[in-house]
């Protein structure tokens, strides 16, 4: 497939060569006016660089113009009257194609293109949001001159539907009899508003439910997501009916589908009708599966902390029978500490009478001392009375697999669970269920009892928890994967199929050595050169002191605090005073009209009737509402134009996750094009990423409780850059881990941003992530929390006397053989992570402390060592290091804090238990604020151009400057949008 062209800034002495006249071009020149030498030049550099001549002047670049008009020697005022489309244009049109080489596209060539698409292109990009532009790198590539427009948009519109039709009609005829009759089954059933059908009972399951999230983690919200699925599973839909079907083709049907009533979908063809539904049921069973697990090892991990706080509250409680025990041990202990050799009736007895001794012990009888039994003993109860009807509903719905041995006994153990389903024994034999691996030492007195021969046996209720919370433990991991799930499936699927065919190249695309020595023997040299810097300036380092004892063994001076900007504050009120009380809405709509980042947003169903202008009203409107929170019905109330189902249709059909994550990169990629190098400096390759906590509803999978923060909500992980624009927010869940977001945005943020220094907090680094960032080109640079108890790894044992100094924080060499075994292994996981074969969480999952017997998981932790080394000897001798991760973590910080300005509705807090409307919420919420950075770095630079304010910034006030001040901005009120009023702005 053709690649993109990559916008060009001015700033860059490469563009300006693009738009160079060679000697061979100046030749086609003499003899022509002004006028006509410009225009000439100007259609032939952009036929050059764009495959097509421009149609209009406002496509030309005016610094283009001013550059072509210095090196003819003439004025830009010329162009102005230069007809591109009369006779003279066209003239020099035809001595241009003669010249290089191209010739009009005639009516067989786009057909050629039209199959081209359908063939290449399209099964990349089902939507064909790129279509244009890669139906020009077609023509260019065949020194074609593609035609108008509207009938270039119409030859790629005609490639979609043919493209549609004949995938549909693939699946169509592959459907069976039976599936068929399923799907007519499913759309008998009465429709139902899927904003009403949460509530829907597991055993009367409509199409309308089938579309909801499960609820929160329930034995009720178990056995519904089970119903639905079984559900499903009576359509018979196999895998060979979606064969060499692109994934975003079904994922693109699937929301289309889930947008449409039965009554719309009813009114489609048989092809369109029954294709479309099957590719729904497709994904959503694979969704589904997903939430059932997910749900699940909550109930699971429910199980076992319910029943530790019910015993941790029956201790409080039994503690609290004799008063002042806290006083007595008080006492008890002064008296044996001061008389150690004394009697106890002499010592301890005056002090603390026998009888209040003897209460005390038949008190802490009562209670019981073994606590894991008392916790046993309650998730028995617990499970017998409650959970355990979940168990055979489960294993009928899942199929659990094991790529490893090692683990097959708990696969073993789920087939007896299931082979004795309909027994009434309350015990199993010993020798027949597995016990290895399942069975932990400290409960298997529980597990194993005997009988009264003294013959071993197995307690059925106990064993069959043993085996839930087994299976959890390795369901995480992914040692074992379940049929049909997508995060859950099996993890060699997550993995690069063709890496031993394309080895070579995916270790150039990593940019890596094949050979593992030279891999190893680079990483060894710069290991030892940063231990030995290190240690060398470690005596004249008054920053850095190493202590000889205890946990704490490095003392870091903290950074000194930086002088306050003098003029910042003056700026802002500058500002403030130029443009007062401006409506965010307002700005929001004057980067649409600058950007037009709505062009973004294209319709799930099969054709768009809306009028443009109507749409882009809507469309902003409907953007508002969500990304502060308030509401389309409160936006819809303040609107004489339009009404609250109008924009719900809109948000239904146009506002999906795809098209705001391309919005958000429209933005971000402006941004970068309008900022003032002079002011902003060059282009930056710094990124900062931390995570923010919002309260939620919390009648569904995603809300969880925050240990650190309290409280119920979700995350927002950001990351943005140093000058204060996010180019990538995600949704995560509270126990989510932060260095699998981390390494999401690094790797899949749509911008034009190329990062290779990524700062986080603690939480954001790990010795994988690392190792990782290693491989992939970047640095990752922690502000470490337990900066005091770090160690320094060697690159061999043997080097441990050419570093004195660093002595007390030196620990053993790495390991090198295991990077060496696993090499291979190591590039192939990084590729997977880089070619976005499987989320990065779905990868790390296995590399965790639960699963450190992986021997790849040994091999990255012992890289990650390594790299960590180096990067702690760089951030204990470099102050400037710490300061430059300290700064970027608070551009961070800032742009939290504008969060709540700008996400104010219902407090704050996200108030829909669908997780597919809280990241609606999240990429409009980021849509709302990069469109405020936008504006005010216009206002910015629009002030600082001035001399008078230019002269009175100083090194303190450029290093304060931030685009991202709200003190100006009004986002409250009567929400008024006016396409026809703009922002006082230069153009």
């Amino acid at each position: 497939m053709l690649g993109l062209a990559v916008p060009h800034s001015w700033n860059d002495p490469e563009t300006q060569d693009l738009w160079s006249l060679s000697t061979e071009e100046s030749a086609l020149l003499p003899g022509m006016t002004d006028k006509g030498r410009l225009g000439f030049a100007i259609q032939l550099k952009f036929m050059q660089l764009h495959g097509r001549f421009p149609e209009r002047h406002d496509e030309i670049d005016p610094n283009a113009t001013q550059w072509l008009a210095a090196q003819l020697g003439t004025t830009t005022e010329a162009l102005s009257s230069y007809a591109l489309n009369g006779r003279q244009g066209q003239r020099h049109q035809r001595t241009i194609r003669v010249f290089l080489g191209y010739r009009p596209a005639t009516g067989d060539d786009l057909k050629q293109l039209n199959h081209w698409l359908c063939s290449e292109a399209l099964p990349f990009d089902p939507q064909a949001r790129h279509g244009r532009d890669l139906a020009l790198d077609w023509c260019r590539i065949h020194h074609l001159e593609p035609p108008a427009s509207d009938e270039l948009n119409r030859t790629i519109r005609s490639a979609v539907r043919s493209y549609e039709a004949q995938q549909q009609a693939v699946i169509y005829s592959r459907l069976s009899a039976s599936s068929k009759a399923a799907i007519n089954r499913l759309l008998g059933e009465d429709d139902t508003d899927p904003d009403e059908a949460d509530n829907e009972n597991a055993r009367s399951i409509s199409f309308s439910s089938l579309k909801t999230d499960p609820g929160k983690a329930s034995l009720d919200s178990l056995l519904v997501a089970i119903a639905k699925l079984k559900c499903i599973d009576e359509i018979g839909l196999a895998p060979e009916v979606f064969t060499d079907v692109p994934a975003k083709f079904i994922d693109q049907f699937r929301q289309r589908c889930s947008t449409e009533s039965i009554r719309e979908l009813r009114r489609h063809p048989v092809a369109i009708r029954y294709s479309m539904v099957a590719m729904f049921c497709w994904r959503r069973q694979q969704q589904l599966t997903d939430s059932l697990i997910d749900l699940l090892l909550q109930v699971i991990h429910n199980l076992g902390t319910r029943a530790e706080k019910k015993i941790d509250k029956k201790q409080f409680v039994a503690f609290k029978k004799i008063r002042g025990k806290a006083r007595l041990l008080f006492k008890l202990a002064e008296a044996t500490v001061d008389q150690p050799e004394g009697i106890i009736k002499e010592v301890v007895y005056p002090v603390v009478s026998k009888k209040t001794l003897e209460e005390l012990v038949a008190e802490f009888k009562t209670m019981g001392f073994d606590f894991e039994r008392e916790v046993q003993e309650s998730m028995r109860s617990s499970y017998g009375h409650h959970y355990r009807s979940m168990l055979m509903p489960v294993l009928d719905a899942l199929i659990f697999q094991s790529n490893n041995t090692v683990h097959r006994p708990v696969i073993e153990a789920l087939a007896v669970l299931k082979a004795n389903r309909d027994s009434r024994q309350q015990y199993y034999n010993a020798a027949d269920v597995p016990l290895e691996g399942i069975v932990s030492t400290k409960l298997r007195d529980v597990v194993v009892e005997q009988d009264k021969n003294g013959k071993d046996r197995v307690n059925r209720i106990n064993y069959e928890i043993c085996v839930l919370r087994a299976l959890r433990k390795r369901l995480r991991t992914k040692e074992i994967w379940v049929d049909g799930a997508d995060r859950y499936r099996n993890p060699e699927q997550d993995l690069p199929a063709d890496f031993a065919d394309k080895r070579d190249n995916y270790y150039a695309m990593l940019d890596v050595p094949k050979d593992v020595a030279v891999f190893i023997e680079q990483i060894q040299s710069t290991l030892r050169q940063g231990l030995k810097t290190l240690n060398d300036g470690l005596p004249d380092n008054p920053k850095v002191r190493l202590r000889q004892q205890g946990k704490n063994l490095i003392h870091l001076s903290p950074l000194e605090a930086q002088t306050e900007p003098p003029n910042t504050a003056a700026l802002k009120r500058e500002i403030g005073q130029r443009w007062s009380d401006v409506e965010l809405i307002d700005i929001v709509k004057e980067v649409d009209l600058r950007v037009n980042f709505t062009a973004a947003f294209r319709t799930t169903a099969s054709r768009e009737a809306l009028d443009p202008a109507l749409l882009q009203r809507r469309l902003l409107l409907c953007l508002f509402g969500i990304g502060t929170n308030v509401g389309l019905k409160r936006v819809a109330s303040q609107q004489p134009s339009v009404n609250f189902e109008e924009l719900r249709y809109v948000k239904r059909r146009f506002v999906q996750k795809e098209a705001l994550r391309a919005a958000i990169g429209e933005v971000v990629n402006g941004i970068f094009q309008i900022r003032n190098p002079a002011i902003w400096g060059s282009a930056t390759t710094a990124c900062a990423a931390d995570s923010k906590k919002f309260g939620a509803y919390d009648q569904n999978l995603m809300t969880e409780w925050h240990a650190r923060y309290g409280g119920r909500g979700v995350m927002i992980y950001w990351h943005v850059d140093t000058n204060s624009t996010c180019i990538y927010s995600q949704l995560r869940r509270c126990s989510s881990s932060e260095v699998a977001a981390m390494m999401e945005g690094v790797l899949r943020h749509c911008t034009d941003m190329e990062i290779e220094r990524q700062y986080v907090d603690s939480h954001g680094q790990s010795e994988v992530a690392f190792a990782f960032s290693y491989i992939l080109g970047f640095d990752l640079l922690p502000r470490l929390k337990a900066i005091a108890r770090q160690k320094l790894s060697l690159a061999a044992s043997t080097d441990a006397a050419q570093y004195p100094n660093l002595e007390p924080i030196l620990t053993r060499a790495i390991n090198w053989e295991l990077i060496r075994q696993q090499y291979d292994e190591i590039i192939k996981y990084t590729t997977a992570l880089k070619l976005g074969t499987a989320e990065p969480e779905a990868i790390l999952r296995r590399f965790t402390r639960a699963g450190a017997a992986h021997p790849t998981y040994k091999a990255l932790t012992e890289l990650g060592k390594a790299i960590k080394t180096i990067f702690l000897c760089r951030y204990l001798h470099e102050e400037s290091l710490r300061r430059e991760i300290h700064e970027g973590l608070n551009v961070v910080e800032n742009w939290n804090s504008a969060n709540n300005f700008i996400f104010y509705g219902e407090r704050g807090e996200f108030a829909t238990n669908r997780v597919a409307d809280q990241e609606l919420a999240v990429l409009s919420l980021h849509l709302l604020q990069v469109c405020l950075v936008y504006v005010n770095t216009l206002f910015i630079q629009e002030v600082l151009t001035e001399p008078a304010w230019r002269d009175r910034m100083t090194v303190d006030d450029w290093r304060g400057l931030t685009p991202l001040i709200y003190h100006h901005v009004n986002p409250y009120g009567r929400i008024e949008l006016d396409m026809g009023r703009r922002l006082l702005l230069a153009a």
